[in-house]
């Protein structure tokens, strides 16, 4: 299968190693020059509990130096999911598929505006990544589970095909026919942490050892599941203080989320596709959330805060 990666960051970055490495012509397509470079010029330094090693990797800033492909995975930070894709619609062929591995909720409809809803399939990941320097990354594979399938809950060949490309390079891949479901369960362990610790600037360590902090987390929690009750999707996860548990499972005290770890690189967060994603299913069905909407201002505030100084040091 020819598969690009559009956005190679430290997670598609670990998919894709494991598909080159299982046999797949597989692009990874970054805007990222530094990165690219490195992965060109040393091939990708893939970190993992089978030590360190190299992996020849395809990497370029240009999608029309890939052509069409059988399959696009999208894994841009969310707010870029636009401006990406219709800058690399070189790689989308005839018969060309496109699946988001995004987190949080919307990324589906912003692809279906641009390639059409028939190409798109939608999917989650439990597979981790940490970009230790361009071209080398902390790669966590083993054991974690991606789960796919069509946005109408079929499950189709082509679904099974892609599944079965990632399952033969040693990826744990399934087919699911409540995807939808899968995205809200992803979307309520991302709610449980990511606002709170891009706000407070905690570890998991210390945030999980702070009860008023919990309190706040399965508050969040329970408004996202309010708002999934009402719109009629289906969760396996029922209980808040799950989604609560699940989300630290198999991480060490010193791990920061990725909301927190682009505020300390004072960078955009994803807050609009998590905490706002459940602020906006609760205004569209008349569900209360007010901790998603006060943890969604906070965070807006932080990113103002950044931008202001970004342009005071620039106009210094």
């Amino acid at each position: 299968m020819k598969i690009a990666f559009l956005g190679a960051g430290a997670l598609g970055c670990a998919i894709g190693a494991a598909l080159t490495e299982g046999g797949h012509e597989t692009w990874l397509v970054d805007s990222f020059a530094a990165h690219v470079e490195a992965m060109s010029r040393d091939g990708l330094q893939v970190d993992d509990e089978r030590g360190t090693r190299s992996v020849k990797v395809r990497a370029t800033m240009n999608p029309a130096d890939v052509g069409t492909v059988d399959l696009v995975i999208v894994l841009v930070k969310s707010f870029h999911t636009d401006s990406a894709m219709r800058g690399a619609l070189d790689l989308v062929g005839p018969d060309t598929l496109v699946l988001s591995l995004q987190n949080g909720l919307g990324h589906e409809d912003l692809l279906s505006e641009i390639v059409g809803r028939e190409r798109v399939l939608a999917g989650k990941t439990y597979v981790g990544g940490v970009l230790r320097a361009p071209g080398h990354i902390q790669s966590g594979v083993t054991g974690k589970v991606t789960i796919i399938g069509e946005l109408d809950g079929r499950v189709t060949p082509r679904a099974q095909s892609v599944a079965e490309a990632f399952n033969r390079a040693g990826l744990t891949t399934m087919v699911s026919a409540n995807i939808l479901g899968t995205m809200w369960d992803k979307l309520l362990i991302n709610v449980a942490t990511g606002a709170i610790t891009g706000i407070t600037r905690l570890t998991y360590g210390q945030l999980y050892s702070e009860p008023v902090l919990k309190a706040t987390s399965l508050a969040a929690i329970e408004e996202a599941m309010a708002a999934a009750k009402a719109a009629g999707i289906k969760l396996s996860i029922t209980r808040a203080e799950d989604a609560w548990n699940m989300a630290a499972e198999g991480l060490p005290a010193a791990f920061k989320t990725s909301m927190l770890q682009s505020l300390e690189k004072s960078s955009v967060t994803e807050i609009d596709f998590i905490n706002g994603a459940v602020v906006r299913w609760g205004e569209r069905l008349g569900v209360p959330t007010p901790v998603n909407s006060t943890l969604v201002a906070c965070v807006k505030g932080i990113e103002r805060g950044m931008t202001d100084r970004q342009k005071e040091e620039g106009g210094a």
